[in-house]
């Protein structure tokens, strides 16, 4: 049966804005080069996702033909290529997502780049499963977690994870199950919501986000969307005088309230601790592991993780210091300046 001819999406101006309107950076195989020069101009092109500090992953990595890896977090797929790669044909990756949307185009990318069955393993589950997977797949002999969200995934106004955008309050990583960030919001009462932001986020206005995004919602304004909750946080500010740094505190504000919200929404820092606690079980002897992480909260469990089990003599060695992305990368790909790499070796 011949396939219906899609007329792609029209846009005004002389370039697409919207993330539905960008088709050629949405198919990155047939139009290389625009893709390229988003790229080189240090920007994500849309629906895709540039890996972070593959170097220094690899380099920690050590991968050698015929292990048995895992990568906990899949996303676009940057970092599992890079690991396949080093496999050369030989040996076996496992890799994780628990976003039922993205990882099926990331599989697919995958399986079209060569990379079948034999070699690649892709599961659907979160990785606070990891014992379960372990149990079922490993010992590993190199392991990868990156806790970031991925860049198609922000950049998407349908799954609600970015201020900028309107669209959705969601912010799930798997929007077929669990409560959206709306929902949480009704579920939720004042001072609560204040408790979220300075846990999660160290939000110092969280006082007058939550007094403001609940006097909102007391009068009937539903807080179902992303503009809404930006326009709630713009407001609760309105006290500060109107100059520049004002308005660069509302955007760093709203990235603030917008992380408090995923983390909660997601369940970040307790699937984070479920992957921490089952990690020394699924490594085999002198398995390697690497964790990006991409705010302060994540990274302090992970330190306290590490610390642990190489004072109890799990891990034989641990990184002493956290490393960070070199300004090259930092002003290439925006995305990796708030990035921090830990690794151990058990």
């Amino acid at each position: 049966m011949e396939q219906e001819h899609k007329r792609r999406v029209r846009y005004s101006g002389t370039h697409p804005r919207r993330f539905e309107e960008k088709y050629k950076e949405h198919d990155p195989l047939k139009y290389a080069d625009t893709v390229a020069k988003v790229i080189s101009k240090g920007s994500t092109p849309a629906g895709m996702h540039i890996p972070i500090m593959v170097k220094e992953i690899l380099e920690i990595l050590q991968i050698r033909p015929g292990e048995r890896g895992l990568d906990a977090t899949l996303g676009y797929g940057g970092h599992s290529r890079k690991m396949l790669e080093r496999l050369q044909g030989a040996g076996h990756l496992y890799a994780l997502d628990v976003d039922p949307i993205e990882i099926k185009k990331t599989t697919e990318r995958l399986r079209q780049a060569g990379y079948g069955e034999e070699i690649l393993t892709v599961i659907q589950t979160n990785f606070a499963n990891l014992a379960e997977v372990g149990n079922a797949h490993g010992p590993f002999d190199f392991l990868l977690a990156d806790l970031g969200v991925s860049s198609m995934q922000i950049d998407n106004p349908a799954r609600g994870f970015s201020y900028k955008l309107d669209g959705p309050l969601d912010l799930r990583l798997d929007p077929e199950h669990g409560t959206s960030a709306a929902q949480r919001l009704r579920e939720l009462i004042a001072d609560e919501f204040e408790g979220m932001l300075v846990e999660n986020s160290d939000e110092p206005y969280a006082a007058q986000i939550a007094a403001e995004v609940y006097r909102r919602m007391r009068r009937g304004m539903p807080m179902d969307t992303t503009s809404a909750l930006a326009e709630a946080v713009e407001a609760a500010l309105a006290f500060l005088p109107d100059t520049k740094e004002k308005r660069d505190l509302v955007k760093k504000t709203n990235q603030r309230v917008f992380q408090a919200l995923r983390i909660d929404v997601n369940s970040e820092f307790e699937v984070l601790e479920a992957f921490l606690e089952a990690l020394p079980d699924v490594m085999a002897p002198g398995g390697r592991v690497a964790i990006l992480t991409f705010h302060s909260g994540e990274d302090r469990l992970v330190k306290k993780a590490f610390k642990r089990y190489y004072k109890a003599g799990v891990f034989s060695n641990i990184s002493q210091d956290v490393i960070r992305p070199t300004p090259e990368e930092c002003r290439a790909n925006g995305r990796a300046r708030s990035t921090k790499l830990r690794w151990a070796v058990k």
